[in-house]
């Protein structure tokens, strides 16, 4: 793989070095910068970056800084890796970069990454959508100093009654349960709350809405988490033995397989 003078926004996974994808990794190894979200990404995963890369830190960085230094490294015919944790289209803040890149015609690609929320999925062992219990995933955040649209207020979106992840909102959680229960969510509904999923020092809760303010203050959560709620995540699923899909019922026909009708 050769890089381009361009930049390349990199998803760096949620926190697992070994998270990131074939392709992110070879951009990383071959980039001849590196400017990274050091708040977020683990410095671990930087050291695979050549030894002759200029490596770049951008948490104190303002959106100006961080641009201008990305176009300088372009426009003298190098490459950069741009790197962000997680999948950098869902929270990322990657638009208003993106905006200026355009403004000064420079080449740019976005290579996806693991999100965290499906980190925190695979942490607690859940699959968010269950046959017969739900099909749907919505991802979303609580209303802070980034107020949310008109429409996408959590007790709207919560109407569904679907899976529920919540970004950002680690430091909202009583407020988040208020909006659950007002959208009629009963107060035993599963909650898991995954902080650093794939860290080192990842910290897992298992509790109910009504459970979950008290658990979080108990396990000192309050920053870098995500909230799964929902009836996906009843840890009792799996014993259940229920909301079985059709890709395995023998009865079930698709192009790879004739399905089997049952005699008695």
């Amino acid at each position: 793989m050769t890089l381009q003078a361009k930049v390349y926004i990199v998803g760096a996974g949620p926190g697992d070095v070994e998270l990131i994808t074939v392709k992110g990794m070879r951009i990383l190894q071959q980039a001849d910068v590196v400017l990274y979200t050091d708040s977020l990404v683990r410095d671990e995963l930087i050291k695979y970056a050549k030894p002759e890369a200029d490596i770049y830190k951008s948490a104190g960085m303002s959106l100006e800084e961080i641009v201008n230094l990305m176009v300088k490294a372009v426009r003298e015919g190098k490459s950069v890796a741009r790197v962000h944790t997680g999948d950098p289209s869902v929270f990322g803040a990657i638009l208003e970069q993106i905006s200026l890149l355009r403004k000064a015609t420079v080449a740019y690609e976005i290579v996806p990454g693991v999100s965290s929320v499906f980190a925190a999925a695979a942490a607690v062992g859940a699959e968010l959508t269950v046959p017969d219990l739900t099909q749907t995933v919505i991802l979303t955040r609580m209303g802070g100093r980034t107020p949310m649209p008109e429409g996408e207020q959590l007790r709207e979106l919560a109407n569904h009654h679907c899976t529920v992840a919540l970004y950002l909102s680690a430091t909202l959680a009583k407020k988040a349960v208020d909006e659950f229960l007002l959208a009629g969510w009963e107060p035993d509904t599963p909650v898991a709350v995954v902080q650093k999923a794939t860290w080192p020092d990842q910290k897992i809760i298992r509790t109910t809405l009504s459970g979950l303010v008290r658990a979080m203050g108990d396990a000192h959560i309050s920053s870098h988490a995500m909230i799964l709620a929902g009836w996906a995540l009843d840890p009792d699923l799996p014993d259940q033995g229920q909301h079985k899909s059709k890709l395995y019922d023998p009865s079930f026909t698709h192009r790879y397989r004739k399905g089997v009708i049952a005699v008695d």
